[in-house]
């Protein structure tokens, strides 16, 4: 397995670490009603990989936010049946990673669409089929579809936000930007003030760095923060309030900010990232108490992806994977 695909399946290997900045009461695979038909799932991450839920009851159908991974997929739709008798016509996948995208065939198969930024189709031509031949063999719920390959969004929008509105409910999807990937999405309730970042803004210690352009990684959650909302329903991690961006934030400038700090002072990688199998397994890098939300067992391979951005002068997702 690659090191880039360690990391992106790995999740539920690790001890997570770090308190959430809002935490609501919801807890893994439990569904949590947010407001009159938006429902929060967070996903099982530690013990099955799996990234959250939103679902958003339209007048005759439901949107879902994430086709997570093909069980994670399987699990939500089982709680749907319980709070909804309504169709799921609409699947949004926020990027393309394999905990927010491998489940597309799962929803295909129900009759949804499924719907991303153009950004994501371009990244699954980018790195698949390698990335979903690696996960197969390491996760029975990928290998079992028996696919070769991911199966892309079948809808997308590019320059303008894509918007449904039923005269019900409103939803807005917009792209803002290069930061977690290219074709991250987010998904804007105005009326009931919601947004729903997938992994651009995460509620603990899991942002994966390895397909980012952290430099603009901040300027691109600056954009979403100008909308109006009071909501934000993250990719992993508790469900909370506008502090998950601003934290977000400013992790990223802070990690950015430290690791040129270090290279100007004449130190090199190995003197800041400690290397086994060919993987960061630890940093003697130290971050401020402010960003503690955000620190966890993936603040080496951050260290590691920001370093060899800052110093080979390219978004890290342009460096050979």
């Amino acid at each position: 397995m690659s090191k880039r695909t360690f990391y992106a399946v790995s999740f539920s290997a690790l001890t997570l670490l770090g308190l959430a900045v809002t935490q609501s009461d919801a807890k893994p695979d439990e569904v949590k009603l947010i407001t009159q038909g938006v429902w929060f799932r967070e996903g099982d991450l530690m013990g099955k990989g799996h990234c959250n839920n939103i679902i958003i009851e339209m007048k005759d159908y439901l949107v879902v936010i994430d086709a997570n991974f093909p069980s994670g997929a399987q699990a939500a739709l089982a709680d749907i049946k319980k709070i909804s008798s309504k169709p799921v016509r609409y699947v949004f996948d926020t990027h393309h990673h394999g905990d927010h995208a491998y489940g597309n065939p799962v929803w295909s198969k129900i009759g949804a669409t499924t719907l991303a930024h153009q950004g994501v189709v371009d990244e699954m031509k980018r790195y698949e089929p390698k990335r979903w031949t690696e996960t197969s063999k390491q996760r029975e719920d990928v290998g079992s579809l028996k696919l070769a390959t991911a199966e892309p969004p079948k809808q997308t929008f590019s320059d303008k936000p894509f918007v449904i509105d039923d005269g019900n409910r409103k939803i807005e999807f917009h792209h803002f930007g290069w930061a977690h990937t290219r074709g991250d999405g987010f998904a804007y309730l105005p009326k009931e003030k919601i947004i729903c970042t997938g992994d651009a803004a995460t509620n603990g210690p899991y942002n994966y760095t390895a397909d980012a352009n952290i430099g603009n990684w901040p300027d691109v959650l600056g954009k979403a923060a100008k909308l109006d909302f009071k909501q934000v329903l993250p990719g992993h991690g508790p469900a909370g309030d506008r502090t998950v961006i601003t934290g977000e934030i400013e992790f990223m400038m802070a990690l950015r900010r430290a690791v040129r700090t270090q290279i100007q002072s004449g130190k090199t990688l190995k003197d800041l990232v400690t290397m086994k199998d060919g993987k960061p397994v630890a940093t003697s890098l130290k971050l401020p108490d402010s960003v503690k939300n955000w620190v966890g067992p993936f603040l080496a391979a951050q260290v590691n992806d920001a370093f060899e951005e800052l110093t080979m002068n390219k978004p890290h997702g342009d460096l050979p994977h």
